[in-house]
């Protein structure tokens, strides 16, 4: 989610589609939550390991 966030963000800059940079930004930052709430030992999605 965060390289799809980071892929969106930089097409919506180089094409200067507004759209694309906001949903790049918010997947991110979305990616980046999640990332953190894992690594800190929290259960994300109702599982507390991934495979």
């Amino acid at each position: 989610m965060i390289i799809l966030g980071l892929i969106l963000l930089v097409i919506g800059l180089i094409v200067g589609i507004p759209v694309l940079y906001y949903i790049g930004g918010l997947l991110l930052l979305i990616g980046i939550v999640l990332l953190v709430l894992g690594s800190v030992g929290r259960p994300v999605g109702g599982r507390k390991v991934w495979f």
